[in-house]
């Protein structure tokens, strides 16, 4: 994610991380369907109008990560230096998302994430979205040249890599069995 320069962005990306992080703390400590938005703006000295601007819906709150997630999968596919071989670029990537995403604290979110279904709901529909957008990385790259499909399957197989490995009980152990198989797809393919 690029750092914002302008005193504007900085202010923007401020008001943004302190929302996020005004809305992680409320749902934790009073449950997340017990918080409503304005709940949320009010706590963190905003106007509902600036949340969301900042946020789509009360779901992107939890995942205030999603865009920056997403864009780094992408860029591991487009500014991987040429040559270099496709599959432990993305299992880099993934790696580094898990480690933040199993980092201390985060038991308690996924905790909740798990107890509310419109939150596991939004979960899948992001893994989805990411997916389609690694995939049309992938299928873009000409020194690739493999057919949509084998790009849409390695790109569910490279989201499903970091559930799988984050739920785990030994994450990099997971991490080396699925990707010792999503690198033999890939060699098939």
């Amino acid at each position: 994610m690029t750092v914002p320069t302008g005193r504007r962005e900085r202010k923007k990306a401020a008001t943004r991380q302190k929302i996020a992080d005004t809305a992680l703390r409320l749902f934790l400590e009073r449950g997340y369907d017990a918080v409503g938005i304005r709940d949320v703006a009010a706590e963190a000295d905003v106007a509902v109008t600036t949340l969301f601007s900042h946020f789509a819906s009360k779901e992107a709150l939890v995942f205030e990560q999603d865009d920056n997630f997403e864009q780094r999968l992408t860029q591991a596919v487009t500014d991987r230096a040429p040559h270099e071989p496709l599959i432990p670029a993305l299992r880099r990537e993934i790696q580094a998302m898990v480690r933040h995403c199993t980092g201390d604290g985060t038991a308690p979110i996924y905790r909740m994430i798990d107890e509310s279904r419109a939150l596991r709901e939004y979960e899948e529909s992001m893994r989805l979205r990411h997916a389609d957008s690694l995939a049309t990385a992938l299928a873009a790259d000409p020194d690739l040249a493999q057919t949509t499909t084998a790009c849409r399957t390695i790109a569910r197989f490279v989201i499903d890599a970091y559930s799988l490995a984050r739920e785990a009980a030994d994450p990099q152990a997971a991490m080396d069995e699925i990707f010792r198989m999503i690198e033999a797809a890939w060699e098939v393919t």
